[in-house]
Formats: C-alpha cells, sequence, structure tokens
C-alpha cells in the first residue's frame, strides 16, 4: 500500500531462477484475456479492497453505500476481503463484507501519530467483538516505514490479542516476507503470518516473477514456526512504467494473476490478491505504476 523502493524487498544472495508458468509468446493477446477473464470467473481466495473511487484518497470519509457497491461487484469470484484500516469508513468494509457472506482480514493501520493508533486499535477491537473480523492484522509495513520500534508494535499486537482472547480470531502483523525472518519476534507474537510478496518492485522480470514470488514465500515458511501463513499482497501494475527489470504492462499482469492464482489454488494458499480497484490518489505515493494494480478499473470495470 506504500511507496517502495527498488531494494525494498532484496534478499542478500538470492538470485533469481525461472519457474514455469505462462510463457507469453504461446498466447495471442486475445487467448491470454480469456485465460484471465476465466481464471477471474472461477473465483479465488481473496483480495485486497480499493476503497477511494477519482477524487478520493485516505482522509476522506468514505460512506458505507460506496463500499456496499464496490462489495456487491467483487463477492461473486472472492471469499474474502482484506481491508487496511477500521477508521474514516473502512470500518464499513468488514461490516459489508460479513452481511454478504464473505470471510474478512480487518486491518487496523499503524503509524507514528499515536491518537490515531488508538482510534484504529480501538476500532479493530470492537468490530472483533461484533463479530465483523475472521482475522486481524495489527499494522502493515509499520517496521518498514520506521514508524513504530518493534517493542512498541509488539505491544499494539499483544494488546489486541488480549483483547480478543476467548474469540478465536487469529492475530497477525502484515509486513515484507523478509522481515519475520529478521525479526523472529515478530512470529513469536502472532498466531498468524501475514506476509507481502512483490517480485516486481524487485525489479524482477515477469518471465522469473513467479519463481521469484515461490522463493519469497519459501522464506517466510523457513520463518513461521509452523505457523499459518497468509499471502496478503502480491499483484503486478498493468501501465505506469517499470523497475530495473520489472516492466507494467497489461501482458504480464495477466500473466502474474493467472500463474499466481493457479499456483496457490493448487498449493492451497491463503492469499489476498492486490488490489480490485485502479486508485487514482496512488500515483503520487508509488510513481505513475500506484495508480494501475487492479484487476477492476477506476470505473469498476474487469479491466481485460
Amino acid at each position: 500500500m506504500s511507496y517502495r523502493e527498488s531494494s525494498y524487498y532484496i534478499p542478500k544472495g538470492y538470485s533469481q531462477v525461472a519457474t514455469k508458468g505462462l510463457n507469453l509468446s504461446d498466447y495471442t493477446l486475445k487467448e491470454l484475456m480469456a485465460l484471465w477473464r476465466k481464471t477471474i470467473q472461477e473465483g479465488f481466495h481473496g483480495i485486497c479492497f480499493s476503497m477511494y473511487r477519482d477524487g478520493q484518497s485516505p482522509g476522506d470519509d468514505i460512506s458505507m453505500e460506496q463500499v456496499e457497491q464496490r462489495i456487491n461487484i467483487l463477492k461473486p469470484y472472492v471469499s474474502a476481503i482484506r481491508s487496511f484500516s477500521c477508521i474514516e469508513g473502512n470500518e464499513y468494509v468488514p461490516i459489508v463484507a460479513k452481511k454478504h457472506g464473505l470471510k474478512t482480514l480487518v486491518g487496523a493501520w499503524l503509524g507514528s501519530d499515536k491518537d490515531e493508533n488508538e482510534r484504529e486499535i480501538e476500532g479493530l477491537i470492537a468490530l472483533a467483538k461484533d463479530g465483523n473480523v475472521d482475522v486481524a492484522a495489527v499494522g502493515n509495513e509499520v517496521l518498514y516505514r520506521n514508524d513504530l520500534t518493534l517493542d512498541e508494535l509488539v505491544g499494539y499486537i499483544n494488546r489486541v490479542k488480549e483483547a480478543l482472547e476467548g474469540l478465536d480470531i487469529p492475530v497477525g502483523y502484515v509486513d515484507a516476507y523478509y522481515e519475520f525472518s529478521r525479526y523472529p519476534t515478530l512470529v513469536e507474537s502472532t498466531d498468524v503470518v501475514l506476509a507481502n510478496l512483490y517480485p516486481y518492485w524487485e525489479g524482477c522480470p515477469i518471465e522469473y516473477a513467479l519463481g521469484h514470488m515461490q522463493a519469497m514465500y519459501g522464506s517466510v515458511v523457513d520463518a513461521a514456526q509452523g505457523k499459518p501463513i497468509i499471502i496478503t499482497e502480491t499483484g503486478w501494475p498493468s501501465q505506469g512504467g517499470g523497475l530495473d527489470g520489472a516492466l507494467a504492462s497489461e501482458e504480464a499482469a495477466m500473466k502474474y494473476f493467472i500463474d499466481t492464482i493457479q499456483w496457490t489454488k493448487t498449493n492451497d494458499i491463503a492469499i489476498f490478491y492486490f488490489s480490485s480497484f485502479d486508485e487514482s490518489w496512488k500515483i503520487g505515493n508509488e510513481g505513475d505504476v500506484g495508480a494501475y494494480w487492479g484487476l477492476w478499473d477506476k470505473h469498476e470495470n474487469l479491466k481485460f
């Protein structure tokens, strides 16, 4: 969800290894689009909820009606929805998702503003106690942004775990895959490991992207101490430029989605694909590609 540098996810000593996926040269554009559409229509585990339409951005209060319109678009294709915050209308996402029979991974957005963090934590606890949370995520990429210390973050995690004791709601924290190897305390303090995997942000060419993502996942398995793992974000932008060998294009976005969904389905891996709708406000935060990660465009139409 945040801006990423080219070195963001690169583990030392890792070399890109090609893993079998679609060979783009075997498909015409029309055939690739048909397979992409078929993959979506057959359904997949979960998707990250894109909150904001054109002219909207974080800080705006979003109505329940807008949330429900978008949930209605997504619900034929997924079994679960991931939200990123518990305030400013984001609290409606799990409420509406549960209303429509979907599972929820609900995040409290934590940053350097302690007052805002209080609102988020209290909002997450309230949503969970009201039965709207299947998995609770306390923070997203907080350590990457250096918004909190590890001890401060673990304090928030423990606070939520204590508040939800007896409710059978696993509590986790979302960050880049390598953070769980770097900080074993994150694994020890949580019930579930919530990892973001982005070959694109490491400049990985699309022909190696599936193998690169699998290697990222493997490092999480090594760090997870036997705890369950959910891929909380992975995706590929459809336009907006590129980063080293990673190029944003329609063909690459379709290939990455098809390869990722096929692999996670085959291996029964829970995943929240990033993202649902294109969001124009992200151009400023992530460069031009920031606005083009959706499976649906900014007008809420399937992209291909």
